[in-house]
């Protein structure tokens, strides 16, 4: 397979498609394979990710003024190698206790965090907390229930939801309820665990949609929010239009000041990886899970042919970099077929 990159030039064995100076060629949604869907996602919310956490925490002018617009930085990022944060570490772990059980399993998936963890990745304080504390000994629940009063409710448990929607799409019930499991290890309150169920079902939404339907969409999303939080956010993003700003949505790290956003990021442009998660980009604040998350939803339903070429190429490649990650992707897919033909969960 062959990879046109920006300049045009063309280069030999990359297992991506095709992109020309921020021109996206792709296959239309109703012909992808689950192959495409499942990279697509696991590798689309890596780069959005990546490409958007040197301007985490900026406001979205001085992204604008300093770095120029979302899609120039896209088209050029101003770094020499594409390096992941917290969310996409954490997004493995889930993947990986997916794998390895077929469910959700807390215990399981608490050990898996402890392991992938590097702080260097830019945790925020209480995983970092919660982590280094369970590494010591400490019992993840009592420190999950006490971290902050009432749990956290931030959008830490959304950020890696995205494998339970791949692996669990034909079943939006499992979905919600593996969602809520893998929440709790270090979130408990209402709004961050209603965060994670709605990201991995909007992935197992976009994953079933050949063609995307708006409305349908909102109307799943809405029937199955438990918080008044995010029925409300859900009720507002639904009715935007292209005219609109998605920023009245919010860019911090509440869940629900971002994960609605991410959402209608995708929905705004469910035909473009650069649209989508140029949009979140140019939000500012929370901008790297902004973008992680939109970047898993539009490459659930677009495939891993709509996340550019040159982006993947600057991804780094580590350990557990983009080798590993479109193995991991293959992995999950290959747990998916083998529940679906009847086999061990």
């Amino acid at each position: 397979m062959r990879l046109r990159c920006e300049e045009g030039r063309i280069l030999p064995g990359c297992p991506w498609r095709a992109v020309y100076a921020g021109r996206e060629e792709m296959n239309e949604a109703a012909t992808l394979s689950l192959t495409d869907r499942f990279r697509g996602c696991i590798l689309g919310q890596a780069v959005g990710d990546a490409v958007a956490a040197p301007f985490e925490g900026m406001p979205a002018d001085a992204i604008y003024y300093g770095f120029g617009s979302a899609r120039k930085i896209l088209a050029k990022p101003p770094v020499d190698e594409l390096v992941y944060t917290d969310d996409t570490q954490m997004m493995i772990g889930i993947a990986e206790t997916l794998i390895a059980l077929g469910g959700i399993d807390e215990q399981h998936l608490c050990d898996a965090f402890v392991g992938n963890y590097d702080p260097g990745r830019g945790y925020g304080p209480g995983a970092r907390e919660i982590l280094e504390k369970v590494a010591a000994g400490g019992d993840w629940r009592e420190l999950a229930k006490h971290i902050f009063p009432g749990g956290s409710l931030g959008n830490g448990a959304a950020m890696r939801a995205a494998p339970i929607g791949l692996l669990f799409h034909g079943d939006l019930d499992r979905v919600e309820r593996e969602a809520e499991r893998s929440s709790v290890v270090t979130h408990t309150h209402p709004v961050g665990i209603d965060g994670a169920r709605l990201i991995a079902l909007a992935t197992a939404l976009a994953m079933r949609m050949s063609v995307f339907n708006g409305k349908r969409f909102y109307a799943e999303l809405m029937a199955r929010a438990k918080t008044e939080e995010f029925r409300y956010q859900l009720s507002i993003a639904s009715r935007l239009t292209l005219d609109d700003s998605v920023a009245t949505l919010g860019n911090r790290l509440e869940a629900d000041q971002s994960v609605v956003t991410a959402i209608a990021c995708f929905t705004s442009h469910p035909s473009s990886y650069v649209d989508a998660v140029g949009r979140a980009l140019g939000l500012g604040g929370d901008v790297d899970t902004l973008a992680a998350m939109t970047g898993a939803l539009v490459g659930a339903h677009l495939g891993i042919g709509a996340v550019p070429g040159h982006l993947l190429q600057l991804l780094e490649n580590g350990s557990k970099g983009r080798d590993f990650l479109l193995r991991l992707a293959t992995d999950l897919l290959e747990t998916h077929q083998r529940h679906a033909h009847g086999g061990q969960k």
